[in-house]
């Protein structure tokens, strides 16, 4: 059973990340899995100037739906319920574990399997049905490696990506008995299989994530390559998904055009393999299917994000993890080194709201700000304008911080007397004369070590003569 990817305090982030980064294997297999899916998305793109109409296309869509996310939520409980599905709203992740416990509990369920769901990580639903005796299998192979190595996913899409062939054969062995030691990847898939569709079989409830939910009819959109999403929700009697209320869209055409753009952006796909529109449960003509169907609307910290319109875009995010693949720090430090559920770019907007932005002030400063994210989001998300917006949110004074929870928390007094000393100096020219006068005169005095800055350059060391005394000299000669 996978541990949950509770949040891990900032002061380590660093740590992590240095870690991370001076492990050459991790590096070397990061440095590969990105140019590789860097190139694959590229020749799904090769018009530029189609992308460019299908992102405007795609970003639109997903921004009409947040300007009106109450009423489409209402609008969509109104058509599944009339379909037969049951709807259930959580603001806290114990909230949304309480009612998958409830359910489970009233139709004395004892084993479930899962399709792929990051917001079932987000939330420790492994954890949760774990202490309550249930059994929660993940099927989708890369969770399912994961899981088994007792792990969290270390990319959105790709949740085992840090994971090497041979790192995985040594898993299998080790963890299934009666499994002999291979390489061979074909041999790998099917010993993963021949687990998973015992289980499948044995199931209780299926727990499946949502892509879009189609507020016009009701439908529940799931993507998947393997399969296992299907099973999931068609061969256990009882279905959940859940979902972040962000999900919503509002009408069911809306999906062709998203479909472009999510397997592209995401795996270099020109389409899913699979494609499940789910609109209730199975009816009394049809052969397969589950007796009850369940949507979990999830909040937590989401609502905060909505209610400001700049960071309200970052919930217009599809989950194709583009960013991750393209952003240099992920691609050296990995998911892990992030400490929390959605890792990378995305994950550093998306977690102040999920964790309080003092509890993920590190991310936020984790960023070159080179723009790669920014370029390559088929939604047009504003990451960087995002970033910058959380670490002045994160430094703001207590007067002056805004709505969002943990504002200021990470203030450092040091800093801001640094700052106001600057201002100072800079606001009147004679001190500014005076200070760099000093500088200048004392430079032998300036500290080698100097923080984080000369971990990796060199000191920053006042110039002997200062451009006035340059220009000064220049003059008299």
């Amino acid at each position: 059973m996978s541990q949950p990817m509770h949040y891990q305090p900032t002061t380590g982030f660093a740590e992590r990340a240095r870690a991370a980064a001076g492990d050459p294997a991790l590096r070397r297999g990061f440095r590969g899995a990105m140019d590789f899916l860097q190139a694959k998305r590229l020749a799904q793109f090769p018009d530029a100037g189609d992308l460019s109409a299908l992102r405007d296309l795609g970003a639109a869509i997903r921004r009409h739906a947040l300007e009106n996310l109450p009423q489409l939520l209402e609008q969509l409980e109104a058509k599944l319920v009339a379909n037969g599905v049951q709807v259930h709203w959580a603001e806290t992740p114990a909230q949304a574990n309480a009612i998958v416990l409830a359910i489970a509990h009233r139709i004395d369920a004892k084993r479930m399997v899962k399709g792929k769901s990051m917001v079932s990580e987000e939330v420790g639903l492994n954890h949760a049905m774990e202490a309550a005796g249930i059994e929660a299998m993940e099927t989708d192979m890369g969770e399912y490696i994961v899981q088994l190595a007792g792990e969290g996913p270390s990319h959105i899409i790709m949740p085992a990506i840090h994971k090497t062939r041979q790192q995985i054969a040594e898993l299998f062995a080790a963890k299934l008995p009666g499994v002999a030691y291979t390489e061979n990847v074909d041999e790998l898939i099917k010993i993963g299989r021949e687990v998973l569709r015992r289980k499948f079989a044995a199931a209780d409830i299926g727990l499946s994530g949502v892509n879009f939910a189609a507020a016009d009819s009701g439908t529940l959109c799931l993507v998947e390559n393997e399969g296992n999403g299907r099973m999931c929700t068609t061969v256990p009697r009882a279905h959940i998904a859940i979902t972040g209320i962000e999900k919503v869209i509002a009408r069911l055409d809306h999906v062709p055009l998203l479909n472009t753009l999510l397997p592209r952006s995401a795996t270099g796909q020109a389409v899913e393999t699979y494609q499940n529109f789910i609109s209730g449960p199975r009816k009394a003509d049809e052969l397969d299917g589950p007796d009850e169907v369940h949507l979990i609307l999830l909040d937590n910290g989401r609502s905060q994000a909505h209610a400001d319109l700049q960071l309200r875009a970052t919930l217009q995010c599809i989950r194709c993890g583009a960013c991750m693949n393209h952003c240099p720090v992920y691609a050296r430090i990995g998911g892990h080194a992030y400490g929390t559920t959605y890792p990378g770019p995305i994950g550093a907007i998306i977690s102040p709201h999920l964790l309080g932005i003092g509890a993920t002030a590190a991310l936020a400063t984790a960023s070159t700000l080179c723009g790669a994210c920014n370029e390559v989001c088929p939604v047009r998300i504003p990451i960087t304008e995002i970033l910058i917006r959380l670490r002045n949110e994160a430094q703001a004074r207590p007067a002056a911080a805004g709505p969002l929870r943990g504002a200021g928390e990470a203030r450092s007094a040091l800093v801001s007397a640094i700052f106001r000393a600057w201002a100072a100096v800079y606001s009147h020219p004679a001190l500014y004369r005076l200070v760099t006068w000093a500088m200048s005169r004392g430079r032998v005095l300036t500290p080698r070590a100097q923080g984080a800055w000369t971990g990796i350059r060199t000191p920053l060391i006042p110039a002997k003569k200062r451009l006035r005394d340059l220009l000064a000299q220049r003059r008299r000669q």
